[in-house]
């Protein structure tokens, strides 16, 4: 008789008198897929922050495994959601930047899981353009979504929610939780918008930070000295490239009024980054934060206001110039960028606490981490997009005590393309030969020792280009002491780190006589990751 591992009870079939017990297969676990938005290891306690505590995401650190090298195949945000669904990389599941429509026909972790009985959700940001497939139920913000009464598209129905949006989408998780079907194991991907750009705390978090002073990153005033063009010319420095009312809030009630009251809000809606100068750079500012501004209800608009009025003051009095004018406008994204990360870690908790009363905090798979790092000031920037270092790595905690020790770390490298592997492995599903990434199951179960076998090098590749915030294109490795980067398509350059000796990245010794012998090594290796990986895009 054919059945489904999961339904069968875990109890003996029969205690009585001198009959066999039978064993029992074990029960497929729960899977819980936490992915925020552009959030960094360097605003996370657990991996040494100095900006921020995050008590709940430590707890699973803490009671699980933390990945001190995980990285991102492409560092921005619907080519990694595509990794993750298909455990191949951009190249092979045709998303290779943020204009790409994800064909939901091909084979994911989620259809996979199905098929083995597994009830599959998700809730919240998705962000790949076309409807999501292999799951039960799905309920996923349009596009980028909004902070504040977001919609949602819920089973292809369109609904506004009111409330703040992080708190919104636990509150639709817990919701399906509680009536799904519990005779049968879930897999659930709860994608949170927090903290994308421009980076709004909720009600109650607006004004957190805005007596804090945060320490400065020892490169926030990078010159580029010694790099190649992409680093000169990307268009991502919080000093040129960030906008004074959009992302640091720097707009009188006044002037949103009266924004407001002499433009149609039908106009407005579309707001977009213009290049654009001077006077009309202000009104397109003003737009792209008015259409923000109003979906807030009239006490949330009192509360921003409040917020925000002491660094408006500041900034009108007009006396900041040159590195003092960058130092104040890094303050004001800190604090922004940091207060998002209030109710997400709230929320964080609130799962946690949930399914430990449920008694499934010890049988589900817990995972935390982002689509990629980000910038918060190294070498200047915001953003993402570079193989640089705050970027290219990815925060990966795991919780799961059946077989993870509590308060393990790995060192091993590990890549967004293995998250999908290891989910199959965990559920016991066969992993299928086409998935680019592996299980990192031995990782887990090991105490986060990597197999002999292991992988000695990370890929990278990112492809979008010319477009926002000109990164150029580029593809590397990484390797435990090395990265090498070949920059293309409107140039021909290399940079090459020692990431021993220059963490930070700042010298390029591609160049350096003493690597004279090492180069032609690493791009020997770079040529057979990418005929491993099958990647002749260039």
């Amino acid at each position: 008789m054919k059945y489904t591992l999961s339904l069968l009870p875990l109890a003996l079939l029969s205690a009585c008198g001198n009959q066999q017990q039978k064993p029992q297969p074990q029960q497929r676990p729960n899977i819980l897929f936490i992915m925020t938005d552009d959030h960094t290891t360097q605003a996370m306690s657990c991996y040494g922050s100095q900006l921020i505590e995050t008590p709940n995401l430590d707890r699973i650190a803490n009671e699980g495994i933390r990945f001190n090298n995980c990285y991102v195949t492409n560092a921005i945000c619907a080519p990694s959601r595509a990794v993750i669904l298909t455990g191949k990389f951009s190249h092979q599941n045709g998303v290779i930047n943020n204009a790409a429509e994800f064909d939901g026909s091909q084979q994911t972790y989620p259809k996979l899981l199905q098929k083995v009985g597994y009830q599959t959700s998700m809730i919240g940001k998705w962000h790949l353009g076309s409807a999501p497939t292999g799951f039960d139920f799905w309920s996923v913000l349009p596009g980028q979504g909004d902070y504040y009464q977001p919609q949602f598209i819920e089973m292809g129905d369109t609904i506004t929610e009111n409330g703040y949006v992080t708190d919104i989408i636990t509150k639709k998780a817990i919701n399906w939780l509680d009536n799904r079907d519990k005779s049968k194991p879930f897999a659930m991907v709860y994608q949170h918008k927090a903290p994308h750009r421009n980076w709004i705390p909720a009600p109650r978090h607006l004004g957190a930070f805005e007596d804090k002073v945060f320490p400065e990153p020892p490169t926030l005033f990078d010159d580029y000295e010694g790099r190649g063009s992409a680093a000169r010319e990307q268009e991502m420095e919080i000093a040129n490239h960030m906008w004074d009312a959009w992302d640091f809030k720097l707009a009188t009630k006044e002037e949103l009024e009266t924004f407001g009251a002499n433009n149609k809000l039908e106009s407005i809606k579309d707001a977009k980054h213009h290049d654009v100068a001077g006077a009309n750079k202000r009104s397109e500012d003003l737009k792209k934060l008015y259409r923000v501004y109003s979906r807030m209800t009239d006490d949330q608009r009192a509360k921003w206001h409040e917020a925000y009025a002491k660094r408006i003051a500041k900034f009108k009095e007009g006396k900041l110039k040159g590195k003092e004018l960058i130092s104040f406008k890094y303050q004001l994204y800190m604090r922004d960028y940091l207060a998002c990360l209030l109710s997400l870690d709230e929320n964080v908790g609130q799962m946690l606490d949930y399914l430990k009363k449920e008694n499934q905090l010890d049988n589900t798979i817990i995972v935390y981490t982002s689509d990629q790092g980000f910038f918060l000031g190294e070498h200047g920037w915001f953003d993402k997009r570079l193989m640089y270092e705050e970027c290219y790595r990815m925060p990966l905690l795991i919780r799961y005590p059946k077989a993870i020790k509590a308060g393990t770390t790995s060192n091993a490298l590990a890549m967004n393309v293995d998250f999908a592997p290891t989910f199959l492995d965990f559920a016991g599903v066969e992993v299928p030969k086409d998935m680019q990434g592996k299980s990192l199951r031995n990782i887990l179960e090991n105490e986060g020792k990597a197999p002999e076998n292991w992988r000695d090098a990370t890929y990278y590749h990112y492809y979008e280009y010319p477009s926002w915030h000109s990164v150029k294109r580029h593809y590397g490795l990484r390797t435990e002491k090395y990265k090498l980067i070949h920059f293309y398509n409107d140039v021909d350059e290399w940079e090459l780190y020692d990431m021993e000796k220059d963490p930070q990245e700042m010298q390029n010794v591609i160049d350096d006589p003493a690597y004279k012998e090492l180069v032609p090594e690493l791009k020997a290796r770079l040529k057979d990751l990418r005929l491993q990986y099958q990647d002749d895009t260039e």
